[in-house]
């Protein structure tokens, strides 16, 4: 079985960094405890991802598949430094895009039961937000084999370390972080928090505000 590329490990004992550090929206500046990943690293990180997907996809036709709503920023990121890359080296890949959404959280639990909605040709390299579980990716790859593609790589920004796994590893991952419930970069808190450009802890103020 094919191994997933090295990652940024974030180790249990990191603590993040203070909010008076960043630019953080004022609305929500009592409902976060810390910036976990700033911007500018998740930029960087995701640049680096995108190389690594030209390397190993190069000559395929990819049908880049979108999984939302948390993971539109890291995809819309992640599809503009390949186009960057397909413009500017000697080698490129023909891409076609396509959304699905995937909803299985209310507050910060996972209901267990996985709604699909969307998605009309699904092929190749599927980008994702944040791989807690893995059980709503297991399900998403069960629905790709219908469309049977020659392969599909998944991408993901976050991996968390949780007991809840099912061991399901991604081919391309951001970062390896604990088990915290973060925030930020399109991921949310039922529906708060996407406009966030930072990775953050929130704090249970917030959790509470935003209870649904």
């Amino acid at each position: 079985m094919a191994t997933s590329s090295p990652c940024v490990v974030i180790s249990d004992e990191e603590q993040g960094y203070d909010l008076d550090l960043f630019c953080i929206p004022k609305h929500y500046a009592s409902d976060l405890e810390r910036v976990y990943i700033p911007h500018g690293l998740i930029l960087d990180r995701t640049e680096r991802l995108a190389r690594e997907i030209m390397r190993e996809m190069g000559g395929h036709h990819i049908v880049a598949l979108c999984v939302l709503k948390g993971g539109y920023k890291f995809f819309a990121d992640l599809l503009d430094y390949i186009k960057a890359l397909n413009r500017n080296s000697d080698r490129s890949i023909p891409m076609t895009v396509d959304f699905i959404r995937l909803k299985s959280y209310c507050n910060d639990q996972s209901t267990g039961e996985i709604k699909v909605i969307g998605g009309d040709d699904l092929s190749t390299l599927t980008g994702k937000d944040i791989i807690d579980t893995g059980k709503t990716m297991k399900t998403l790859l069960q629905l790709l084999k219908q469309y049977n593609p020659k392969m599909v790589k998944v991408a993901s920004l976050l991996v968390k370390r949780t007991p809840r796994s099912v061991g399901y590893r991604p081919d391309f991952v951001g970062f390896e972080v604990p088990d915290k419930f973060v925030v930020g970069y399109a991921l949310d808190y039922n529906e708060y928090f996407r406009d966030l450009n930072h990775i953050c802890v929130i704090s249970e103020t917030g959790k509470e505000k935003y209870k649904a």
